[in-house]
């Protein structure tokens, strides 16, 4: 969580708005801030998305790459992720929270929770990535840069790694068998003969925290000081809890960690469905008709 200075006035202010589900800036308790999303705008990428939420502001770029598939997972590709905060060590935006080792910290942080959130088998099929049993298959390489950080860094990387992921197309490929029997893979000549990921499932991620007897999503970096505890969740198109992630020091009592957890379901859902329908809006513009602000 970020570390800001806040009066005591400061803190009675946002935490009386809390209880009367008022906050600083006008939304409920269960409102999410504008967000901006665009997809395709990294054009050496397979798959891209910038996304801006508040002040956060995150760019993912999907590389797609043939490798040998894991020994115990002969059957199915994978996908490997890796955060990059460096940007902010040379940013008027930096923030305490990535001062020293702090960005470091947060960014494996952050990487370990995407690995366990998409380890479910209910949320994308890996197998579609294989292309020779146990020899062959596709690794989706997924680079998250953070350009900014504006509280609720979780959610905000989330959203645009599923965006990215559903703007990625995989080249198709075909197995010839040549001389002694050994397999040869030939990729189509066609930069439009490519196939997509199945992203219904794939996970959003909600935080809720914690403020005085009530919890909120979507947290700025002054409500988030005014928090001791909160939980992280993940959560699959079909309202399916794919990973948990207690933060902050403080406790919380058993009945409200299953209030959280039911609340993170729904909104996880209800922000699934909408952010799905907006990227098929937006693909069905057409990329030469897009006005977004990376153009």
């Amino acid at each position: 969580m970020a570390e800001i200075l806040l009066s005591e006035a400061e803190k009675a202010f946002i935490h009386h708005g809390v209880q009367d589900d008022l906050r600083c800036d006008g939304r409920t308790r269960l409102d999410y801030r504008p967000i901006i999303l665009e997809t395709d705008v990294v054009s050496n990428a397979s798959g891209s998305a910038r996304l801006r939420l508040a002040n956060s502001d995150v760019l993912v770029g999907v590389k797609v790459e043939l490798a040998s598939p894991l020994p115990d997972k002969p059957l199915e590709g994978r996908l490997e992720f890796f955060v990059d905060w460096f940007a902010l060590n040379y940013s008027a935006n930096a923030t305490p929270e990535f001062e020293g080792r702090g960005g470091e910290v947060l960014a494996n942080e952050i990487c370990r929770f995407l690995q366990r959130s998409y380890a479910s088998g209910n949320t994308i099929n890996l197998a579609e990535l294989s292309v020779l049993a146990g020899q062959q298959c596709w690794v989706l390489y997924v680079d998250i840069l953070i350009l900014e950080c504006g509280g609720n860094l979780y959610d905000a990387v989330s959203l645009a790694v599923k965006s990215a992921l559903y703007a990625t197309e995989i080249p198709s490929i075909k197995v010839a068998t040549m001389d002694g029997d050994q397999p040869e893979l030939e990729l189509s000549d066609d930069p439009y003969d490519t196939k997509r990921l199945d992203t219904e499932n794939i996970p959003c991620v909600v935080t809720l925290m914690k403020i005085g007897n009530h919890f909120l999503v979507d947290p700025t970096p002054e409500e988030e000081c005014c928090s001791s505890s909160g939980v992280v969740v993940a959560v699959s198109g079909n309202k399916k809890i794919t990973a948990v992630r207690k933060i902050g020091s403080g406790s919380l009592h058993p009945e409200s960690l299953v209030s959280m957890l039911k609340t993170g379901s729904e909104v996880g859902a209800v922000v699934n469905k909408i952010l799905m329908d907006k990227l098929s809006q937006e693909e069905s513009v057409g990329k030469s008709k897009r006005i977004g602000f990376m153009r």
